[in-house]
């Protein structure tokens, strides 16, 4: 399999969970300006989007989207533990938090990482992701993973987008919940070997 990334963005979730899942894969940099892989081919050839991250599988078919490509992850090794098993209510809620994580929590960021976006606009999107701070921060005081009682892809999805509001200026001290949360994340081997792998440790 080949995964597209840029280093840091949320395609370090798919990232981690094939290293959490012991699955054997390239890892291949994407740069999003130009749109060409690091090899020089066209990413659009890819995904049209030119978006990461895209999972290319042995069948040489790709997914695209974080939800689909961890999902897919977790199914291929469900040996990991990285998803409750189909059918089950424990699926139902970890597809709910996956689709918050990308339809919600993500949209609010993106006009931070957005060039040219108006101070006001900034404005906005900063309160937003603030007020998504605030609610996840008290919906984890007192619990140890996101989805459910074990550790699932949802929290690596969640793990990424934690790293993010340093880099937009947005103090995570008032968040202490989410901190200790992210403390327990970053020990995990598979994490600190994808955030090493990308360079960003």
């Amino acid at each position: 399999m080949k995964l597209f990334i840029s280093p840091g963005a949320c395609s370090l979730a798919p990232h981690i969970a094939l290293r959490e899942a012991g699955a054997t894969f390239d890892a291949v940099k994407v740069d999003l300006a130009t749109r060409k892989v690091e090899t020089g081919e066209d990413f659009l050839a890819v995904n049209p989007s030119g978006k990461v991250p895209a999972l290319t599988l042995d069948s040489g078919e790709t997914l695209t989207e974080n939800p689909a490509i961890l999902l897919y992850i977790a199914d291929q090794k469900p040996e990991a533990g990285l998803a409750p098993r189909d059918g089950t209510m424990d699926r139902y809620r970890l597809l709910s938090r996956l689709s918050f994580l990308g339809s919600e929590f993500h949209k609010a960021f993106v006009p931070l990482f957005t060039p040219g976006t108006s101070d006001e606009a900034k404005a906005a999107a900063t309160t937003a992701v603030k007020n998504h701070l605030a609610a996840l921060d008290k919906d984890l005081a007192g619990k140890e993973h996101y989805a459910g009682a074990d550790f699932s892809v949802a929290d690596i999805y969640l793990f990424v987008m934690l790293g993010w509001p340093a880099h937009v200026g947005i103090d995570m001290s008032a968040y202490p919940a989410l901190g200790a949360y992210c403390g327990r994340i970053a020990q995990r081997p598979a994490v600190g070997a994808a955030l090493q792998a990308e360079g960003l440790i």
